[in-house]
């Protein structure tokens, strides 16, 4: 949890024990709401998904986000869709064998003396 979502929910908090007041502290747990909201949608990775257009940046300022109905995803594809991982890190450790075998042996064809 951010820094920032630590502060809406105290505001957010604040607002809801000021509400049963009544009066001017009534009042104030409005505009405390409000803020909670405003300071959810302040959050930094927010921004960034605002910025590479993966959130809306059209919504309302005082209208909470609702979550989606129903699942936003597919079908997840099967487990077995590339490789064994023991063979690719085979592969790799031949080829930087062969690789290490072929710079040693380059560099007895031209020695530095």
């Amino acid at each position: 949890m951010s820094a920032v979502d630590t502060l809406a929910d105290k505001a957010e908090a604040t607002s809801q024990r000021l509400g049963s007041e009544g009066g001017l502290k009534g009042k104030l747990a409005d505009e405390l709401a409000e803020d909670a909201v405003f300071l959810r949608k302040l959050k930094p990775s927010l921004m960034k998904k605002r910025l590479r257009g993966e959130a809306p940046t059209d919504e309302k300022p005082a209208e909470p986000r609702k979550a989606p109905s129903g699942p936003q995803l597919g079908r997840r594809p099967s487990a077995g869709g590339g490789p064994s991982p023991f063979l690719v890190v085979g592969a790799a450790l031949f080829a930087g064998v062969v690789l290490a075998k072929w710079i040693d042996w380059r560099g007895h064809a031209h020695p530095r003396w």
